[in-house]
Order: C-alpha cells, then sequence, then structure tokens
C-alpha cells in the first residue's frame, strides 16, 4: 500500500497571487489537522504572476504532507479546485479560500459531522459565515447574491459562497464541472439526490493581499449561472441502484 493512499483527508487550497499568504495559512492548517487525522494538503497555484510559487516551493521544503499543481495561466477557482480535487488521493476533501479569511481550525468540526452521515457521499457540509469580517458593502453583495440564489435554486444553504465545505472525492468527482461551479456545490449536490448541512464557522479579517474579486465581476455571471444550474436542477436524475448481480472472476 502506497504512502499516499493512506491520507484520510485533503486539505484543498486555491491560490492566485496569494504570496503573502501561503506560510501562514499553511501553518494554520497543520495546527488544526495534526492528531485529527492523516491529511494531506493540496495547493493548486492558479496561475499566479507573484512570487506564489517561490513561497509554495520553500514550504514544500518545510512540510512533507504538501503537495503542489499549477496552471500554466489563471483559469479561475473552480478549475483550480477541481485540480487540487483530482489529483488528491484522500477519500475526503475540505476546500478553503487562500486568502486566510476562512479559518482551518473550524475543519476538524465540519469533517466530523460528514463522517457521522450513513452515506457520506451524499452530505456536504458547509461553511456559513454568520458574522461576516468584510466590509459593510460586501456583506450586502453577498446577503444579495444568497437570497436570489437560495430563492431560484432552494439549495437550502445561507451562505452557498464561503470556501470553508467539505465532502467526498467521489462525490465531487460525480458533479458536473463548469467555471464557477464551486459557488453552487450545495445545489449540485442536492441534484444529486444529497443533502446540505451548513454550520456556522469563523470569518476572518483579510490580512494580508489583496481581493481578486468584486461586485461586478460576480454580478457579470451570475445571471448565466444560476440559468445554467436551474437547467442542470431541473434534467438532474437520483436513481436508487440495488446489485442485482455482480460478477466474480477467479
Amino acid at each position: 500500500m502506497s504512502v499516499a493512499s493512506l491520507f484520510e483527508i485533503a486539505v484543498v487550497v486555491p491560490v492566485h497571487n496569494e504570496s503573502e499568504n501561503i506560510r501562514p495559512l499553511i501553518e494554520q492548517i497543520t495546527a488544526a489537522m495534526d492528531g485529527v487525522a492523516n491529511y494531506e494538503i493540496v495547493y493548486v497555484n492558479d496561475g499566479s504572476t507573484d512570487d506564489t510559487a517561490d513561497k509554495l516551493a520553500e514550504m514544500m521544503a518545510e512540510q512533507p504532507r504538501l503537495s503542489v499543481y499549477a496552471h500554466a495561466k489563471a483559469c479561475g477557482q473552480s478549475a483550480a479546485v477541481a485540480t487540487g480535487v483530482k489529483h488528491a488521493s484522500a477519500t475526503f476533501i475540505a476546500t478553503l479560500d487562500g486568502d486566510g479569511q476562512n479559518d482551518p481550525a473550524d475543519i476538524p468540526a465540519l469533517f466530523a459531522q460528514l463522517k457521522q452521515a450513513p452515506d457520506p457521499d451524499f452530505l456536504l457540509v458547509a461553511g456559513w459565515r454568520a458574522k461576516r469580517k468584510d466590509t459593510e458593502w460586501k456583506r450586502f453583495q453577498s446577503k444579495l447574491a444568497n437570497a436570489v440564489r437560495s430563492r431560484l435554486l432552494g439549495d437550502d444553504t445561507p451562505d452557498s459562497g464561503c470556501g470553508l465545505k467539505v465532502f467526498t472525492r467521489a462525490a465531487f468527482l460525480d458533479m458536473p464541472r463548469f467555471d464557477h461551479m464551486h459557488r453552487y456545490l450545495p445545489a449540485l449536490m442536492i441534484r444529486r439526490g444529497g443533502t446540505v448541512q451548513s454550520v456556522k464557522v469563523n470569518h476572518r479579517h483579510r490580512e494580508l493581499g489583496v481581493s481578486k474579486y468584486g461586485m461586478w465581476d460576480r454580478l457579470s455571471v451570475a445571471a448565466r449561472d444560476l440559468l445554467g444550474i436551474m437547467w442542470l436542477t431541473a434534467r438532474g436524475s437520483k436513481p436508487t441502484v440495488t446489485t442485482v448481480h455482480q460478477a466474480k472472476l477467479k
């Protein structure tokens, strides 16, 4: 059995020009996960143009649990998450934004809730930033976006945009992949017959670096994304599979 196959959970972190946050966040992930499970840390450098690659190289020399993958050019957060999940070897996945606003200390509680499910492949545990540490304008944007999304999709999630989520690798690989899908993972889980549980988590001020997103970036694609998800949801199927016979080769 390979060492990689022993990992139980992978913490997947997509980053784009987050060099200042690399070391502190990896150290916080390590502090949160040591003694909880046999874990790996998977970073995906999404076409960064600063010294993110150099900072990750420094950390690779210090942290044997760290794997790093890179996109030659920026492909977006959803593509980076997909690359991380694809290359992870663990059964369970936790995702974190790379800006340090999600608190890795919340992962163990979400992970424990997922493992208690009768069938973890059909549960997504989502972080809920009930007390956001953002500007009033950004909180308004998020509240508006969540209200519209929830009304149209019925995804039973108060904070779909929170980057902290825990699910199984198998569940993610069973979902359709497209740009911005990371914002719609709860709806996609429900589409495949699963459920979503939201857990209040800590949210922190951005201490280093600058935000890569603004309201107009989100609004420019939100309408198209919502229409696409509504189309997928309406055409989703939720088969109940029973084993009739399974071949046994000698």
